[in-house]
């Protein structure tokens, strides 16, 4: 089992990197002071992404996360994928990795998406195994992020923040709160986002994502969100993020945004609304 530490991330802002912000980053980051890169995009050899993010670690913490591992699957963890993340692990030396809390693969078959699972013993005890496999395996503790959802399972016996806290009790890994994931499955499967953060294990979160999400209805005309990352962070999520920052205080927050990519300056600006929020818990 690995002992729950604190991130080395910076209590600051960071951002997803996207290679059109290369130059931008170089040249005048603002407030961010770390960036986040998935995983799959760089377990190739050579080139110009392993060439940009050699330039980018020598002035940013990063943090790689991974969308690829299945954690939640119900077959065994692909050894050759969990091999060759070791292998970029140990080339960049990251302050944090991070997983979902979710599955995307079975028989064989790899999903686009995550994919939800019941919050049941059985669920607990597999997904347990598979954290001690990817831990022992990375030679590192993994931050694990809530999920996103759009329906909950009839057979599920544990709410999701105390699923959470048993699976870091077990493990020792540490929590990746979505702050946007939060508000999105209180939105659609009508529970307080407030009291989700009550009962979350904020204690064991190394690190913060905000991202946006669109608004939909589903076929009764009630409010569904997506979360897309693909606009500004909502105002409400903005709100939660300052009832989560006035618990926590400071931590390293992160702006996802993977679609419908903006130009720099719409990029800063969130940057710079995180930092503001997390100026407020040091006033």
């Amino acid at each position: 089992m690995f002992d729950l530490n604190q991130t080395a991330l910076p209590q600051a802002p960071g951002i997803g990197f996207k290679s059109r912000h290369f130059d931008d980053l170089m040249r005048g980051p603002g407030p961010v002071r770390w960036l986040e890169i998935h995983a799959e995009n760089y377990m190739g050899d050579g080139g110009r992404p392993q060439a940009q993010l050699a330039a980018l670690s020598e002035r940013f913490a990063l943090s790689v996360h991974g969308v690829g591992l299945s954690i939640g699957g119900e077959g065994p963890l692909d050894r050759d994928h969990l091999a060759r993340l070791r292998l970029l692990l140990d080339r960049v030396q990251p302050a944090a990795f991070s997983e979902h809390l979710a599955w995307s693969t079975h028989d064989g078959a790899y999903f686009n998406d995550l994919l939800p699972l019941p919050y049941t013993n059985a669920t607990l005890t597999r997904v347990a195994a598979h954290i001690d496999e990817v831990q022992e395996a990375l030679g590192r503790q993994m931050l694990l992020e809530n999920p996103s959802s759009y329906l909950a399972f009839a057979e599920s016996t544990w709410d999701e923040p105390a699923f959470l806290a048993e699976l870091v009790r077990r493990t020792g890994c540490g929590l990746l709160l979505d702050v946007n994931n939060v508000f999105v499955s209180a939105t659609n499967l009508g529970f307080s986002p407030e009291g989700y953060i009550e009962a979350f294990p904020l204690e064991a979160v190394g690190e913060i994502h905000l991202g946006g999400h669109d608004e939909d209805a589903d076929d009764h005309g009630a409010p569904l969100l997506i979360d897309s990352h693909g606009c500004e962070v909502a105002n409400p999520v903005w709100a939660l993020l300052d009832k989560v920052l006035s618990r926590t205080g400071p931590r390293p927050v992160l702006i996802e945004w993977d679609t419908d990519v903006p130009a720099w300056p719409v990029l800063a600006e969130e940057a710079r609304r995180a930092d503001e929020a997390l100026a407020r818990v040091l006033a």
